[in-house]
């Protein structure tokens, strides 16, 4: 086993999650390029919510946005508001993203997984190594760098070391104080 797949919440307070997660789910007839496109929408809303949010490469073909909670919320709280989060990405991107968990029903469209708030889910955890050709890294972006010609082979178990060392951890916030529910849900209706 190569990969870490941690809790979202600590064992100090394992019904609080630490970080919300949204899971841009591609199939494989998706493009990168839409993936990007997805995640830019969910920086948007996010930003217009008020909340802080951060992006890293699954290290496969998605992307994962994580929120900071601070352990403030519990998990149906999180998962309610990334269940809304997505619902208004989805509104502005509706030809190639769904909520469908149901990869039949969903068809070849982006999956927007708000599910992985949950209690005892776990998703690649940053900088873990992935069971890829390549070797590829869960890799923490800037948001910057979240624009056409990223691709999530360029992080590997050769190129994060020396990324790491340049940037120091740009994931470490993730951890902080977290955002205030209340306030973003406002700022969003």
């Amino acid at each position: 086993c190569i990969e870490l797949n941690p809790w979202n919440s600590t064992t100090k307070s394992l019904d609080n999650p630490s970080y919300m997660i949204i899971d841009i789910d591609p199939s494989p007839k998706n493009s990168f390029e839409q993936v990007i496109e997805t995640a830019n929408v969910f920086k948007q809303i996010l930003d217009k919510a008020g909340a802080m949010s951060f992006c890293k490469t699954s290290g496969a073909t998605g992307l994962h946005i994580f929120v900071p909670m601070g352990g403030k919320y519990l998990y149906e709280q999180v998962r309610s508001f990334a269940e809304i989060i997505c619902s208004m990405a989805r509104e502005q991107l509706p030809k190639f993203t769904s909520m469908e968990r149901n990869i039949k029903k969903r068809g070849n469209k982006i999956y927007l997984d708000y599910l992985q708030n949950s209690r005892g889910q776990t998703i690649a955890a940053a900088y873990s190594v992935r069971p890829h050709a390549g070797a590829t890294v869960s890799t923490p972006l800037l948001w910057k760098e979240v624009k056409a010609g990223l691709h999530p082979a360029a992080f590997t178990l050769e190129t994060v070391p020396k990324r790491v060392k340049k940037m120091n951890d740009i994931f470490k916030a993730v951890l902080g104080k977290g955002i205030d529910l209340k306030k973003c849900l406002d700022n969003i209706y």
